[in-house]
């Protein structure tokens, strides 16, 4: 009975810690605590040039250091919370004071802890708050996605789509019309809510161009380009890849802003290519310079051939041996399973990313989609 009362026992302290630490393994609390660390860091940093510009950080003093550094921190917290904190500084200092000069007052540290205590839990709250919100804000994200497969006569497309942070700046959209199909994928700079906002203004830019003009890529990158540049204090710019397959043809249009070459594979030569077109990215000249490099190619697009249409993130991937992912890789995948569905691809490709990454997580966003022309249904008689 001993022996089933400490194996419980131990069940339900490993299941404790792993309900504690949401189910992290400790590699990945490793790199928490690394990423937490160099935060710290950086914040100690950035306080030491703030407040000595003029002084090498050698030659700062230890105290004026760590003063730096607790002002620093007091400025993230608001006023009321500020004045909690200096309550809890003062009680802890005249606690030590007292003591040292035997004047017991027992109360001061107990009203120090607590005041620490409220501004964590405080501080928690609003954490918690944020995260709603953030995981909110990724929920409506997701859903101005496109569907993962979407399919249009012959034609069929399969996406995936992920966030380094709860949001993110990659852009991927399916937009279907009565003359054809536009595939778009895009990379806006930076990370996180800025960058995700900047996206969803993108995208709704580039619904509106579509319904409005039905663009050739170059002329819808043209008119993105007039909106990225219309805020002169904003250094925003973005990369960006569209693909037009008109209905029924055998070809597509295509246009490069400065994204990763795109890699397609062609069934009739069992071989790949890159689609390598010139182009700036959106943001980064002015229109009239842009509509000058911008090229735009027609690319012959059979039955079993396969466009393959991806973000930095992918190709950057790091595993933990600080490898890149490489587009070597996507190539090989390419050459391999081009000719199969769309969903099959990606699935390949899938695997084969969570297989180099292992428990390392990715510091970009990672996006990608696959373009699969089927051949024509056989007909019986």
């Amino acid at each position: 009975m001993a022996l089933k009362n400490e194996a419980r026992t131990s069940y339900n302290t490993k299941t404790f810690y792993r309900e504690y630490v949401s189910g992290m393994t400790s590699r990945q609390l490793g790199q928490e605590f690394q990423s937490d660390s160099e935060r710290l860091k950086k914040l100690y940093s950035d306080a030491l040039r703030e407040t000595n510009p003029n002084i090498p950080p050698a030659k700062i003093p230890v105290f004026q250091k760590f003063l730096s550094l607790l002002a620093a921190l007091t400025k993230r917290l608001n006023p009321v919370r500020r004045l909690v904190f200096g309550v809890a500084l003062l009680s802890f200092a005249s606690h030590f004071l007292l003591s040292f000069f035997g004047i017991g007052q027992a109360f001061l540290l107990p009203v120090a802890f607590l005041a620490l205590m409220v501004i964590l839990l405080i501080e928690l709250l609003e954490k918690s708050d944020v995260q709603k919100e953030l995981d909110f804000a990724r929920d409506i994200q997701l859903s101005l996605l496109p569907p993962s497969e979407v399919k249009a006569g012959r034609l069929e497309t399969c996406s995936f789509a992920a966030t380094a942070q709860e949001v993110g700046g990659d852009y991927v959209d399916i937009i279907e019309t009565e003359k054809g199909m536009y595939v778009i994928i895009a990379d806006v700079s930076g990370k996180g809510m800025s960058a995700a906002l900047y996206m969803v203004r993108i995208q709704a830019l580039v619904h509106l161009l579509i319904k409005k003009m039905h663009p050739s890529p170059k002329e819808l990158f043209l008119e993105l380009n007039d909106y990225v540049k219309s805020n002169k204090t904003d250094k925003t710019f973005v990369t960006a890849c569209a693909a037009y397959f008109p209905k029924d043809a055998d070809h597509f249009i295509f246009s490069r802003a400065g994204h990763n070459i795109p890699l397609v594979y062609s069934k009739k030569h069992d071989s790949t290519f890159r689609l390598d077109t010139d182009g700036f990215a959106l943001g980064m000249t002015s229109t009239t310079m842009l509509r000058k490099k911008l090229v735009e190619k027609k690319f012959q697009f059979d039955p079993g051939d396969s466009l393959l249409l991806y973000t930095d993130g992918l190709v950057e991937l790091r595993n933990d041996k600080q490898e890149e992912y490489g587009e070597n890789k996507l190539d090989g995948i390419l050459s391999i399973y081009g000719s199969l569905h769309a969903k099959t691809i990606t699935q390949k490709i899938q695997s084969s990313i969570e297989l180099f990454m292992g428990n390392q997580q990715p510091l970009d966003d990672i996006t990608f989609t696959t373009v699969h022309k089927n051949e024509p249904r056989q007909t019986l008689g």
